[in-house]
């Protein structure tokens, strides 16, 4: 009784000896219990914020370290390549169509055969050592929006959705195969790889606005770190 004293107050005696709590103390004992929720709940909430802040600068220092890992890699190779990195998707960008593939096939050019053999190795070997932080590598195929003269343009972007998958595959399989992998490479590759199409979805534009043809058939490889799915898995267990 003296517990449930300290939290209520303290009780009074009808004349009939029986114990009684007025309204207020009973109200003032309540209020006192339902801080005590809020702070233990306000406290919890706090340190999973505190948790997702962290996941977030963690993500954000990983974005740089993997992108001054390709550059210091690959700086000297850019401008042969026809190639560029984009620092906020972690994109490797080959930006020269005419180096790819022929208008309208899926078969790699020799000169294209020539840069992977020389970029993926190196390319695997610079994400290893982030390889725990990385949720996927994705091999993206652009076209730009047209395909032949008097071709409807919903068409058009089917027809070029088919030519980006077929050309990522192509890409997909030539990396896969290369000689100088090796076998815990290509078991990486086969886990984490993707090859995907995106047709003329994220075209690059002039500075009016207008598509560039030329710089939206491109193929990259992208990094897609796993940071949202830790951050998921925090906000799933509040």
């Amino acid at each position: 009784m003296s517990s449930i004293n300290n939290i209520f107050g303290s009780s009074k005696q009808k004349e009939d000896g029986e114990h009684w709590l007025t309204v207020s103390d009973l109200m003032a004992g309540l209020m006192m219990v339902f801080l005590f929720i809020a702070i233990a709940f306000m406290r919890h909430v706090s340190i999973e914020r505190d948790k997702i802040k962290d996941v977030a600068v963690a993500y954000q220092q990983n974005q740089v370290a993997i992108f001054d890992a390709l550059n210091t890699e690959f700086e000297n190779d850019l401008t042969s390549w026809q190639a560029s990195i984009d620092k906020e998707t972690l994109s490797f960008q080959f930006d020269s169509p005419e180096v790819l593939f022929a208008s309208g096939e899926s078969i790699l050019k020799v000169e294209f055969e020539e840069i992977l053999a020389d970029f993926i190795p190196r390319y695997l070997q610079v994400l290893d050592k982030y390889r725990n932080s990385i949720d996927e590598v994705r091999i993206e195929g652009h076209t730009s929006s047209e395909w032949g003269s008097g071709t409807h343009p919903d068409d058009a972007y089917f027809f070029n959705m088919s030519l980006s998958q077929n050309r990522t595959r192509s890409v997909l399989n030539y990396s896969y195969f290369l000689s100088k992998l090796t076998n815990a490479q290509r078991a990486w590759i086969k886990s984490s790889f993707a090859a995907v199409g995106l047709a003329s979805s994220r075209l690059k534009l002039n500075d009016d606005g207008s598509e560039n043809k030329q710089k939206s058939r491109r193929v990259s490889f992208r990094v897609i770190t796993n940071a949202d799915i830790q951050i998921r898995k925090i906000v799933e267990g509040l």
